[in-house]
């Protein structure tokens, strides 16, 4: 699951636009601490068993900090954490995936480099070489270690959003691999996968009806344990915000 600690709606914060990538992956990391793992708690999964890092994540051409959740779950079970996520966070969409799915109709690119050297910087050097490499290629990535992951990602229609088939995008992000300067990567692996957002339209739901028809309704357990939590982040992020003054009117 790749989402963002940020909120994207519900918040009154004009200069988080502005704010730095470290004032953003240090927001990311308290969150991963202490609010993540009770939202997993929260869908009766032990917290224990998944994975939470703070990395770069690309959406746009823009990098900022991200958090990558992975661990075992069935299908259904990381759909409810995903909107789980995305409720809390107040984020517009989720994206969950599965790149040992082979099955799976989404094409995707990973793209290693050499131990320690995919940070911030490099990865958005790269992200912009791919989108000079072949427009299309600088709609999002994702990053776990030492790999930036690129998938061809669907809207509902099942029509990629970079509109590219997964040959171009996977030739592209090979081709972009081949010519980029130090650290110098290679790509690693590249075929199918699964892939999907789950999402809420802020704007018209502006309680989160889209994740709670998927938690089971407003007035489920899950989503009354999610509301308990949501206040937690509020303090957490007005805390925050005021530190860093994201809240101050332009």
């Amino acid at each position: 699951m790749s989402y963002r600690a940020t909120p994207s709606a519900g918040f009154h914060l004009p200069r988080l636009a502005q704010a730095s990538y470290v004032d953003r992956a240090t927001f990311s990391a308290e969150v991963s601490k202490d609010i993540v793992p009770k939202i997993i708690t929260a869908n009766g999964i032990d917290a224990a068993t998944l994975r939470t890092e703070v990395t770069p994540g690309g959406y746009l051409l823009k990098t900022n900090a991200s958090l990558q959740t992975e661990g075992d779950l069935d299908d259904a079970a990381a759909d409810r954490l995903a909107g789980s996520l995305g409720y809390v966070f107040r984020q517009y969409r989720v994206l969950t995936s599965r790149l040992n799915d082979t099955t799976g109709k989404t094409g995707f690119v990973v793209v290693r480099f050499p131990q320690g050297s995919l940070n911030a910087t490099v990865a958005q050097r790269f992200f912009e070489a791919a989108d000079a490499t072949k427009k299309g290629l600088g709609g999002g990535y994702a990053v776990f270690g030492d790999e930036q992951i690129f998938l061809n990602a669907k809207n509902f229609e099942g029509k990629p959003y970079s509109g590219l088939d997964d040959a171009s995008f996977q030739d592209g992000l090979s081709r972009a691999a081949v010519s980029f300067g130090n650290p110098k990567p290679k790509v690693s692996s590249l075929g199918n996968a699964t892939a999907h957002f789950i999402g809420n339209d802020w704007q018209r739901s502006t309680r989160g009806e889209g994740y709670q028809t998927l938690l089971g309704g407003p007035d489920s357990e899950l989503v009354r344990k999610l509301d308990e939590i949501s206040r937690y982040y509020a303090f957490l992020l007005a805390k925050t915000a005021d530190t860093n003054g994201w809240a101050k009117d332009e």
